[in-house]
């Protein structure tokens, strides 16, 4: 039997992601670093594997891995691993990273695939690195701090979070995680 034909008799003709059935491909999911078996490959939607290339991918679209994420199949449950990181700004889609478990060795086939060339652009698009020194362009209600941090005040050596929508930076005494849209470089 074919890999092809492997692979989309085991996924009962429907995308292994969403369970759509039509535009359907075999794919072979990056970083395997193993020979060509059905294991190594997923049968998806165009839509899918056009959401993996994009940078604003449809977020509720992707709802659908909360059963995807617990297939038997490992090149099913390093997609989902892969789009629940990418998605992880929304509540949901870390709620269910932080749940997902996979086997050590699908865990790490998973992060090698995954980008570690983000960049964090403050809101004027310049580029943020690890102790840099921001200026706030807002004035932000700090919850929890019981103040309000001034527009104006500097936050000097910045450290940078997975997530490049935010860093962390010490304003009057308390380290505190700001959003890079409401910073400017400098």
């Amino acid at each position: 039997m074919s890999l092809v034909n492997e692979v989309t008799n085991r996924a009962d003709n429907k995308c292994e992601l969403c369970s759509s059935t039509t535009d359907l491909n075999v794919i072979e999911v990056s970083d395997s670093g193993e020979d060509q078996s059905s294991e190594n490959h997923a049968l998806i939607c165009k839509k899918c594997e056009n959401d993996f290339s994009s940078e604003a991918p449809d977020v509720n679209h992707w709802r659908c891995l909360t059963g995807s994420m617990w297939s038997e199949y490992p090149a099913v449950q390093v997609l989902s691993y892969r789009m629940l990181h990418k998605l992880k700004s929304e509540s949901w889609a870390n709620e269910l990273f932080d749940q997902m478990y996979m086997e050590e060795d699908n865990l790490n086939w998973a992060k090698r695939g995954i980008s570690n060339n983000v960049k964090t652009l403050d809101s004027n698009g310049a580029e943020l690195n690890a102790g840099d020194s921001v200026t706030l362009i807002k004035d932000l209600n700090v919850k929890g701090g019981g103040f309000t941090a001034k527009r104006g005040t500097k936050v000097t050596g910045i450290r940078l979070t997975d997530d490049p929508g935010y860093i962390e930076g010490r304003v009057e005494g308390q380290m505190i995680v700001l959003k890079v849209e409401f910073l400017k470089k400098g």
